[in-house]
């Protein structure tokens, strides 16, 4: 399923291995890509393409070295892997930029410049002119470029073609959200419950809410590329690998990035999914909820203990975020979160704060 040649052993199992690895080769690496990246996003002609392209560098290398955890489970593919990741995750984190500042509330604009993330997914399509409906339109094949290198790097992924559906799906998942929730202020609400009840067969016992926010994380699509550099992935694994991710260990990602969010959200008028709550207990039970589900989820997975390191450092890098103790409400919820934490989540906690103060 996630075994790397047949060698499960080559998958960390345990927090230490795991971030031995991420120190000494991910984070490097990791660097290295956006040192690459920024230097491109510098020298794009349009300066408000180009602000966007920096700011989201600049604001949300955490992406980038959250996702890239993945490359650790398997190192001999981490030249492939993380490329690919970061690439993708820039793309993401720039077009999110682009919607939330955005000159235009035009939905076709938004599906059209997203088109770039299915294009980065599905190698044998023509890509589009991404800003054919914006007044902002020469980055100077940044946005192309970034797509070129995600292509590239999947068709060095022997199994993807067992992948390929499963990522489709989340990326199509995800662009409908970020269509959605950058429209007008006032539709905004009103598509979004529509679009839900167009889905309401996927995970029922969630709220609209809390579906949404599983749809805008892209952490089930890195760890498909994952899967992919297995030559023997087949349709059965990586359906299981798209259920044991989709919806909770993604919605648990994107619901604890909004916790922390609120405060800013609100101040800039951007729509926030924890705000939906009647108040702070409900949103800590849903939360808690989700956590669990998300645990339970991954035990269909080969070497499960990976997987559960990922949940645990997604409460540890979240809770850890300066943000938290910025504001009183925040860091109430965040402190009942925290509460009787495993070691591991508290080694997390302790070496995300590191990485943030030192790397």
């Amino acid at each position: 399923m996630i075994e790397i040649n047949g060698n499960r052993h080559q998958i960390p199992g345990d927090p230490v291995r795991l971030m031995n690895r991420v120190y000494k080769f991910i984070l490097p690496s990791v660097r290295t890509e956006l040192n690459r990246l920024r230097q491109k996003a510098s020298i794009i002609p349009d300066p408000e393409l180009r602000k966007q392209a920096m700011a989201s560098i600049q604001t949300k290398e955490f992406h980038c070295q959250g996702g890239s955890v993945y490359a650790a489970a398997n190192l001999p593919q981490r030249h492939v892997l993380i490329p690919l990741i970061v690439a993708f995750q820039t793309i993401s984190d720039y077009l999110d930029n682009l919607c939330d500042r955005s000159t235009s509330l035009d939905a076709d604009d938004f599906r059209l410049i997203h088109q770039s993330m299915l294009d980065a997914v599905n190698p044998g399509t023509e890509m589009a002119d991404y800003y054919a409906l914006r007044d902002e339109k020469d980055d100077g094949g940044y946005l192309i470029g970034l797509v070129t290198t995600c292509r590239s790097c999947i068709r060095q992924l022997p199994g993807y073609a067992s992948a390929q559906p499963y990522v489709v799906d989340l990326v199509g998942l995800y662009i409908d959200l970020q269509v959605y929730k950058h429209i007008q202020p006032a539709q905004r609400e009103p598509a979004l419950l529509a679009w839900r009840q167009k889905h309401r067969e996927r995970a029922p016992h969630l709220h609209w809410n809390e579906f949404a926010a599983a749809t805008g994380s892209t952490l089930g699509m890195f760890m498909l590329f994952l899967a992919a550099c297995d030559p023997g992935l087949d349709d059965t694994s990586a359906i299981t690998i798209h259920r044991a991710y989709f919806p909770h260990v993604c919605g648990l990602h994107i619901l604890l990035d909004y916790l922390i969010d609120q405060a800013e959200d609100k101040l800039g008028g951007d729509l926030n999914f924890c705000s939906y709550y009647e108040n702070d207990g409900e949103m800590l039970k849903r939360i808690e909820m989700i956590a669990e589900s998300a645990r339970q989820d991954i035990q269909a997975l080969p070497v499960s203990s990976f997987h559960r390191m990922i949940i645990e450092g997604l409460l540890a890098l979240y809770l850890s975020d300066p943000k938290v103790g910025q504001h009183p409400e925040i860091r109430e919820v965040s402190k009942r979160l925290m509460r009787r934490s495993p070691l591991t989540r508290l080694f997390f906690f302790v070496n995300s704060r590191w990485i943030r103060k030192f790397m």
